[in-house]
């Protein structure tokens, strides 16, 4: 880790060798700046304080005329205020022949690259989650909270500012959480019980913490405190109306395990809330697991009471579009609000549900536009999955929700695989559950190798011996059967009837997941029947309308041999859903091949080049390329793409172009026309 943390452990303060004495800005607790050592006195003015703290979390510079809208709400002269601002805070942070405060254009940001700041410093630790951290380093983070971000610090009146500090409170809260259990878990013996007690402080209703307490206090032989830590705490949970169950069940295993009564148990039940019909399933490794995800209500305006509003229907469209893609566990509607009812802020929410992700946001209504700022956290690492801001102007309101909760939708569902994805290659294929065999199917799947298909068709075959109701997992196993008949890795025949029969064992194990109609919809284009894939895959995107894959293979399809108009609409429709797509290779061909049947031959080599440009482009993308660009006349690029699909697949000809696809008469002509002009035909 750089600099801050590991000095502060041995000296307390940054070595330095300028001369200069050393600056440490304390953010988390009561605002404080110490410069060698000694309190540098602070002003007066709430705003100053808030525009320090703002501007040091934010080291990639602000514009002003955000700054002015964060703390102003319509003064006569906002611009000038926040000059003033400024200027104060360039007597608390710059040195002679230090500028710290660097205003250039717009932009406002402040340079403290020289400085300790203690949040900054636990942001730059816990930017990777669950990473290692260095001897003593969790200890020395833990130490750096003196209270909550901006102790004190509230502005009523600067509705922006309090928005962003509460996001940011909540945020900080849940990263000290996240290193108070690093440190319990390792701490042996009475050692954890000071940051368990500490961690409960925080997150009261995180069953985990409750189970380590008591697993410590039985170890210990401290049994009556544990009977009354148990009691003391069904009590609480009892007035929130959450189930104990689960905890006390733990407690009568730890009593069990501790006398060696039994062996020690497989990983225990979720935490089960008393909340009608939303009981999270079963994970750590348990058949049926999913990743499971909780989307916090968003907050509206300064977190205005009652329901209805435009942060409620955003949430509510969220969590009933991501229901609908069937690879997640989502917490239902009535859970989240019920918790957010009784003011449990979403980090701790996520704890208590025991979800591995938790969405959260807040809404903002500025004259004719909707601001709107979402957030997926990693619930035990406290890391940042991924975060954005919106901004769209209020015509029609459910054009605007609709709009945005789409973005929102297929972000939170990228993200979440890609984690997951990035996990479970880390792990020992011997070792993964169900969930994990697929998501480690899924890395290779789209490295679009031989080698690397193969690999991921062990891996689905895997999760599906696991758990043989896992439809996706079906979904994976058909594709890399599909792939190996696209690609000619196998004999076609036997591969097309691998892909059939996968998909259809996926639609018996849920028929309602949209991926399994998207891996019937493209076995059934293998076997050349065109209608029947529409219509499977039309059944995906009606199924889930975020599904970008779905919308992407009926533009494959039909960009071939359908509407090549209607072609170009589904695939401009998948790059919306899913920008950063594994598939973007395809959705960008797709639109190519589409361009060429109606004769844009400029365009289809624009869409081309784009597509083989992508890291994971195979041999067709690359011809594809080639032949659009040999048809828009540009023959030195066409001859690079041509070469390039070569590389890949020696011998490649039109022959084996005219294989993978299924164009129309006047597709093929053309197509063939380009090839022509290489001496590929």
């Amino acid at each position: 880790m750089e600099g801050g943390v590991e000095k502060l452990v041995e000296s307390g303060e940054p070595a330095r060798t300028d001369g200069v004495r050393p600056l440490r800005v304390r953010l988390l607790g009561p605002l404080e700046i110490r410069r060698g050592g000694a309190a540098v006195p602070m002003p007066s003015s709430r705003k100053v304080r808030a525009l320090l703290a703002y501007l040091a979390l934010e080291p990639g510079g602000v514009p002003r005329s955000q700054l002015c809208e964060l703390l102003w709400d319509v003064p006569n002269d906002p611009r000038g205020e926040l000059r003033w601002c400024l200027s104060k805070i360039r007597r608390l942070l710059d040195d002679p022949g230090r500028q710290r405060v660097v205003a250039r254009a717009d932009v406002v940001r402040l340079d403290l690259s020289d400085c300790i700041v203690d949040a900054i410093e636990v942001q730059r630790a816990m930017k990777d989650g669950s990473g290692p951290l260095a001897p003593g380093q969790a200890e020395a983070l833990s130490g750096l909270f003196g209270g909550d971000l901006l102790e004190g610090l509230d502005m009523e009146r600067s509705p922006a500012f309090g928005l962003w500090l509460a996001a940011q409170r909540r945020r900080f809260r849940s990263a000290e959480v996240a290193l108070l259990e690093r440190l319990a878990t390792e701490a042996a013996g009475e050692g954890a019980l000071g940051h368990l007690e500490r961690w409960l402080e925080l997150a009261p209703f995180d069953r985990r913490a409750h189970e380590l307490v008591l697993g410590t206090l039985v170890r210990c032989g401290r049994i009556r405190e544990g009977e009354e830590h148990l009691q003391a705490a069904a009590r609480r949970f009892e007035d929130e109306g959450l189930d104990f169950a689960a905890i006390r069940r733990a407690w009568d295993s730890v009593r069990k395990q501790e006398a060696g009564r039994s062996p020690p148990p497989a990983a225990g039940p979720e935490l089960e809330v008393a909340f009608p019909g939303d009981v999270p399933e079963p994970r750590d490794g348990l058949v049926g697991r999913r990743a499971s995800v909780a989307v916090m209500p968003f907050q509206e305006g300064m977190g205005a009471a009652g329901r209805g509003g435009w942060a409620d229907a955003l949430a509510h469209d969220v969590i009933t579009r991501l229901a609908k893609l069937r690879s997640l566990f989502v917490i239902a509607e009535g859970t989240v609000f019920a918790l957010k009812e009784r003011q449990l802020p979403p980090e701790a929410a996520g704890r208590t549900l025991n979800v591995d992700y938790v969405v959260a946001g807040s809404v903002r209504r500025r004259g004719e536009r909707l601001s709107v700022e979402v957030q997926l956290d990693e619930t035990r690492t406290a890391r940042v999955v991924w975060s954005e801001r919106f901004d769209h102007k209020r015509n029609d309101p459910f054009d605007v929700i609709d709009e945005i909760g789409n973005r929102i939708v297929a972000s939170i569902a990228s993200e979440i695989e890609a984690n997951e994805r990035n996990r479970a290659i880390l792990k020992p294929p011997s070792s993964l559950d169900a969930w994990e065999a697929h998501h480690r199917g899924l890395w290779h799947m789209y490295r679009f190798t031989r080698a690397d298909n193969e690999a991921a068709q062990r891996f689905f075959a895997q999760a599906v011996s696991l758990d043989p109701t896992f439809s996706r997992a079906y979904a994976g196993l058909s594709f890399t059967h599909w792939q190996s008949a696209f690609q000619g890795w196998a004999d076609r025949e036997p591969e097309i009837a691998n892909a059939l029969e996968a998909a259809r064992r996926g639609m018996l194990a849920d028929d309602r997941d949209p991926a399994v109609h998207w891996a019937q919809g493209r076995a059934l284009w293998l076997r050349g029947l065109q209608d029947p894939s529409v219509m499977e895959l039309s059944q995906a995107v009606d199924l889930s309308p975020n599904f970008a894959q779905g919308h992407y293979s009926l533009a494959f399809v039909q960009a071939q041999s359908g509407d090549p108009l209607a072609a170009i609409a589904a695939a401009d429709r998948s790059r919306e859903l899913s920008p950063f797509d594994p598939l973007l290779f395809g959705m960008l061909g797709a639109r190519a091949i589409a361009l060429v049947r109606l004769g844009r031959f400029q365009e289809a080599a624009e869409a081309a080049v784009k597509a083989a440009a992508r890291p994971n482009a195979h041999a067709h993308i690359f011809a594809i390329a080639a032949f659009s660009l040999a048809l828009h006349g540009a023959s030195d690029e066409a001859r690079a793409h041509a070469a390039a699909a070569r590389r890949i697949m020696p011998g490649y000809d039109l022959a084996r172009f005219r294989n993978a696809f299924r164009l129309d008469r006047d597709g093929e002509a053309r197509f063939a026309e380009g090839a022509k002009r290489l001496g590929m035909a």
